[in-house]
């Protein structure tokens, strides 16, 4: 049997699950997840191998109305990997039933010529006889290739989707090893992991306005991992409530973080953090830059 290989897009508004769907697929984490809108912001690659395929998935950050310049990389990067792909995966909150955001993301699919796949997620929230009524209605939007009701959370029905997108697969090579999961860098998907667990820890303004760079990361003589990472923040107060009392909330993002590092990297890690402030940096295309978000997609 001929080998076959591709990219495959997974877009959809925030907060509808693309993170834990591509976490699922992988088998380990990733990307990170949040219940708070916008948690993805840059194209994140899991890479999901199988005996005759593999399929490279572009997570991408959610589509979503523009409060800052980071606002529109973000909806620029989502939108503009359409048309580097075999498939798009349209995930949507079947929890939630269709929104005025679908409608606008359906409408930017138009211009898509590669299959495209309505996946209905969440459906463990949903009534059984609520799925079909859905599924027609959300069909009306766009001429899908095929509609997979699931679960990322649970897994219900992700091998189906996974079968199905391997029918529209062309014959490729492998693109990566069998046992990497992702092209990012570690450094990459540490501060990623250092990030995920502020979001969970504070609320309103904060989690968007933060920002995590590894400024050093380095093997010891004893095999411990040495990892240096920078919290940038917007505001001054908002130094204070990552600081926390006597450096409380630091200290607990440090200790959460090393947990899921450890069992990323496969050692022992030792993790300094450190909280910085950068005025108002998601508006300076400069800083943007430095943190590597770039528009170049």
């Amino acid at each position: 049997m001929k080998f076959k290989s591709g990219f495959v897009a997974i877009i959809g508004r925030p907060n509808v699950g693309k993170s834990t769907l591509m976490n699922q697929v992988i088998g380990q984490k990733i990307a990170i997840m949040s219940d708070k809108p916008q948690t993805t912001r840059n194209k994140i690659h899991g890479v999901y191998t199988a005996n005759n395929s593999q399929i490279v998935f572009l997570d991408t950050p959610g589509i979503h109305k523009r409060q800052s310049k980071l606002g529109d990389y973000m909806n620029q990067t989502a939108i503009g990997i359409l048309g580097e792909v075999e498939a798009v995966l349209f995930l949507v909150d079947a929890s939630e039933g269709l929104g005025g955001g679908d409608r606008f993301i359906a409408e930017q699919l138009k211009q898509v010529k590669t299959p495209v796949f309505l996946v209905l997620n969440k459906i463990d929230k949903l009534e059984p006889e609520a799925l079909l009524p859905l599924m027609e209605q959300y069909s009306k939007l766009h001429e899908f290739a095929e509609i997979v009701p699931i679960s990322a959370k649970l897994g219900n029905n992700v091998n189906t989707l996974l079968d199905q997108i391997g029918k529209y697969l062309p014959e490729g090579p492998q693109y990566y090893p069998d046992d990497q999961v992702t092209d990012h860098p570690e450094q990459f998907v540490c501060a990623e992991l250092i990030r995920e667990k502020i979001l969970h820890m504070t609320r309103e303004e904060v989690p968007h306005s933060i920002a995590v760079t590894i400024e050093d990361m380095r093997v010891a003589e004893n095999g411990v991992v040495h990892i240096s990472a920078v919290i940038f923040v917007e505001r001054d107060s908002q130094k204070g409530i990552i600081i926390g009392k006597q450096g409380a909330m630091l200290k607990e993002v440090g200790r959460r973080a090393r947990t899921d590092i450890e069992n990323l990297l496969g050692s022992k890690i030792f993790l300094e953090l450190w909280v910085k402030v950068k005025k108002d940096w998601r508006n300076q295309e400069r800083v943007l830059r430095d943190l590597g978000f770039h528009k170049d997609l």
